[in-house]
């Protein structure tokens, strides 16, 4: 039997270095690489024939009034190109003199066989409400996964430990999800937009699920082995259920890599998110769950970091 809560801060260790990591990326510049969800503006997704670069398209947009366009390679001659807001959009605080017809005569210069995948114009309105909406559903759902786990293991004394815990779990996964993400964005040209809300939020289900299957197997060893350690049942839980999580979380990333491959052009964003979400709360709900909650305990107060510092550095 693999004991997991004898090196817990091991596990804990790595998680706040990555966590410290992901933290910064989020707090210094060049921060998340946003849409044009959460960024009013146009933003136009063009693949290109002949070959294109960059330099290229900047100055075409330049040359009809559109200065310093923002403009990212998404592979396979393909460019997401973010820029101001065109004067034929309904859209707010809209004084733009370029319309949708300058842009597409534009790009044509560019490549008379290129071909608009999409393009579309977002206000100011529109984006603050976006960012608003989103904090909004992932605190709502943070909020409820906390009172569904409070009523799951209500009979258990201080079952509000369970609850704390699996939040905790879910912001260590959003966190570390976000952070890896926003580094991932500037090498790869990753958005944050809409679509990654609903991602972060599907990600918040696996996670809690994971969660949870450990937790109901605690709980189920706390009735059946009422003399053990709390640390000897978290032991016996996580290891009855290692088999099923890693099982579970290895069939969906092979269909999530299957994807990948097939859809990445269009879903590519989601899909990352999902990649790195079933990654984070597998290793979260195996490693770092449990470890939250046996904190809490008596047994685990007798462990500081100090000792945990003295016995393998010093």
């Amino acid at each position: 039997m693999i004991n997991i809560v004898a090196k817990r801060m091991w596990f804990l260790t790595a998680s706040t270095i990555i966590l410290i990591v992901g933290i910064l990326s989020l707090t210094f510049p060049p921060h998340l690489n946003l849409g044009i969800d959460f960024l009013s503006g146009t933003g136009v997704t063009v693949k290109f024939v002949d070959e294109v670069s960059s330099s290229q398209i900047e100055n075409q947009f330049t040359k009809i009034g559109l200065d310093s366009p923002s403009i990212q390679s998404m592979g396979d001659n393909t460019y997401f190109i973010r820029t101001e807001k065109l004067s034929d959009f309904d859209v707010e605080n809209n004084d733009s003199t370029v319309s949708r017809n300058d842009l597409e005569k534009s790009i044509e210069e560019i490549d008379k066989n290129a071909e608009i995948i999409e393009i579309e114009s977002v206000g100011t309105k529109v984006a603050e409400g976006t960012v608003r909406n989103s904090i909004v559903a992932v605190s709502v759902a943070s909020f409820f996964v906390m009172i569904y786990v409070l009523y799951a293991f209500r009979r258990l004394e201080k079952s509000y430990r369970f609850a704390f815990s699996a939040v905790l779990t879910l912001i260590h996964d959003v966190v570390l999800v976000t952070g890896i993400y926003a580094l991932l964005g500037h090498i790869f040209g990753l958005q944050v937009n809409s679509v990654f809300i609903v991602a972060l939020l599907t990600v918040i289900g696996y996670s809690v699920n994971d969660t949870i299957v450990i937790f109901d197997r605690i709980r189920e060893n706390q009735i059946k082995f009422p003399d053990n350690k709390y640390s000897s049942n978290i032991n016996i839980s996580i290891n009855e259920s290692i088999i099923r999580s890693l099982g579970t979380s290895s069939t969906t990333l092979l269909v999530l890599f299957s994807m990948l491959i097939l859809w990445g052009s269009t879903l590519r964003e989601f899909i990352v998110v999902l990649i790195l979400g079933v990654v984070v709360g597998t290793y979260s709900s195996i490693f770092i769950a449990s470890q939250f909650w046996l904190f809490g305990k008596k047994e685990s107060k007798k462990i500081r970091i100090y000792f945990f510092l003295k016995k393998y550095f010093i």
